[in-house]
């Protein structure tokens, strides 16, 4: 027998499906489509919406796809003929879970489509800091090496991976393929996952608590999901533990991090670098400390947007909609 919220698929599948993609556009961009969800039902698809137009956009429809568009208790409130939400990424923090569910909304995610993607971006920032290619690469086009007396010049101390300690905060898809990448570059991996706690090693990491994490490694990844536990779990306290010019790279959530510590930590030199996709606040508000803050590189939360990863997720969310439509959901969070 199907459960409620199932039978509730079911009879939505009997009618044309309304669906609504409030802001698709990270998605898609200029290159993919959403052609996959229109073999569904009939689809409303919007680059963005501001919130003063998410519930007009919203009323009608049945199921509504969502990247980073919040939904929270007052928007579900004003949503009466919502049964399905489809949050286009992994995190799900900006919908209130349990108000859905208290609604009976079904709400799924897109579990590892940019694993390789995000693992990647990962080394591209440990590279960034190892290597600083970009910089000498200006400088050679500036007339540096043109100028130079030696046949080679280094415009900061380079380092060696192989042999440096990494420390891995979170060991899911992401955190898993980022040890193996590391242990390709020769580097010795520490990783801690609240239900590794424990259990050794698995043949790439060894399990570690947070603070032997903090305290012993030389870069230490942030691959963790954001909440109560993990929230600033990087701050001024666990900074004080870490050897001296440690690197840290987040991958993560903004929050993750006590963005004015880290900040300050690296004005001090304590911190050596931080490579970092994501911010508290993005796009971040022009005086967010980090900005200015020196050995600091940040993109723009585009680890997740090649074209591979995005095709990926547009056949998951398509494949979600489609097993709830039949009754059968899956990656459901709520």
């Amino acid at each position: 027998m199907l459960k409620p919220r199932a039978q509730t698929a079911n009879l939505i599948a009997m009618k044309t499906l309304k669906i609504a993609v409030l802001d698709g556009f990270m998605a898609v961009r200029e290159d993919l489509n959403w052609d996959a969800l229109r073999r569904l039902g009939t689809v409303a698809e919007y680059d963005r919406t501001p919130r003063d137009l998410l519930i007009e956009r919203s009323a009608d429809a049945d199921a509504i796809l969502v990247n980073k568009v919040p939904l929270f208790k007052e928007q579900l409130a004003l949503l009466p003929n919502l049964k399905y939400i489809g949050i286009t990424a992994t995190g799900c923090n900006n919908v209130d879970l349990a108000e859905a569910r208290a609604r009976g909304i079904d709400v799924s995610n897109i579990p590892s489509y940019s694993t390789e993607s995000v693992a990647q971006a990962v080394f591209a920032h440990i590279l960034n800091l190892s290597n600083a290619v970009e910089n000498h690469s200006e400088a050679v086009k500036n007339g540096v090496w043109s100028k130079s007396a030696d046949i080679c010049f280094c415009l900061r101390p380079l380092v060696e991976l192989c042999g440096r300690r990494l420390g891995i905060i979170g060991y899911g898809a992401i955190g898993k393929r980022v040890a193996q990448i590391a242990k390709a570059f020769g580097m010795d991996v520490w990783a801690y996952s609240p239900s590794k706690e424990g259990a050794g090693c698995d043949g790439v990491a060894q399990f570690k608590s947070v603070d032997e994490i903090f305290s012993n490694c030389h870069i230490i990844s942030l691959n963790c999901p954001l909440n109560p536990a993990t929230d600033k779990i990087v701050n001024a306290k666990s900074i004080s533990l870490c050897m001296d010019g440690v690197w840290f790279i987040n991958t993560g959530r903004g929050a993750l991090v006590d963005e004015r510590a880290m900040a300050e930590a690296l004005a001090l030199g304590k911190v050596g670098g931080y490579g970092a996709d994501v911010l508290s606040a993005e796009p971040p508000s022009a005086d967010n400390p980090l900005l200015g803050a020196p050995n600091c590189h940040l993109t723009p939360h585009n680890a997740w947007t090649t074209k591979e990863a995005r095709r990926r997720l547009i056949e998951i969310a398509a494949d979600n909609l489609r097993a709830w439509i039949a009754g059968t959901p899956k990656n459901i969070v709520n």
